[in-house]
């Protein structure tokens, strides 16, 4: 078995992660990125990390793509056509200028490739390993994953942060960002707020090695 390295979000920071990536250097034979979720919305470059990503799941194939709840209310706002507020409200409006010519939103939605269209509608709820669990934001406590709520895997934040419960794996999250990463028995949290001004976080399992940029 080779490495785990699990992306925390990233937030249209294109910069950031190209360096991240360059800095981690995955075996493309023997090890796999888990990109935590959060690609978009808020930072400079929503498009250009999409493609990135986009370009690292065709060079390496072990490359595990989950769904954020950013991803989520881009979905529902430009492929079901409802909460447009509530998306631009929570950085929508990079992602939508992003894809705008000019980089200007018009306020009318702009054309998105189709190839970014299905990345979006591809992602998935969770990720398992033997020893790890990977999800977006986190889980309820005391209910088991096969019940959990969609909702909760990419929203939910206090309950399951101060939960001291064992979900039988590791849970590693993102979502919620810390200064530092946070590192207990239970769950390991790499959102460290690059879109904020912090740093782009990935941890490498089983080691628990930290890479910033």
């Amino acid at each position: 078995m080779g490495k785990i390295f699990a992306v925390g979000d990233v937030h249209g920071c294109f910069s950031r992660l190209r360096d991240l990536m360059d800095l981690i250097a995955p075996d493309p034979e023997r090890d796999t990125v888990v990109f935590i979720g959060d690609y978009i919305d808020r930072g400079p470059n929503p498009q250009t990390v999409v493609d990135f990503v986009l370009e690292i799941k065709e060079t390496l194939p072990h490359t595990v793509c989950l769904l954020g709840n950013h991803e989520q209310m881009f979905l529902d706002y430009y492929c079901k056509d409802r909460d447009e507020q509530i998306f631009v409200y929570n950085g929508g409006r990079s992602t939508l200028a992003s894809y705008s010519p000019n980089g200007i939103w018009s306020g009318k939605k702009p054309i998105v490739p189709e190839e970014h269209l299905q990345f979006f509608a591809s992602l998935a709820l969770y990720y398992e390993t033997d020893d790890y669990l990977f999800v977006h934001a986190g889980l309820r406590p005391g209910i088991p994953l096969q019940k959990q709520d969609r909702e909760d895997l990419i929203w939910i934040r206090g309950e399951f942060i101060v939960s001291k419960l064992n979900f039988g794996k590791v849970v590693v999250f993102g979502h919620t960002p810390f200064y530092e990463p946070l590192i207990e028995p239970n769950k390991i949290g790499i959102d460290t707020g690059a879109v904020y001004g912090g740093k782009l976080t990935c941890v490498e399992l089983p080691e628990i090695k930290i890479y910033q940029v």
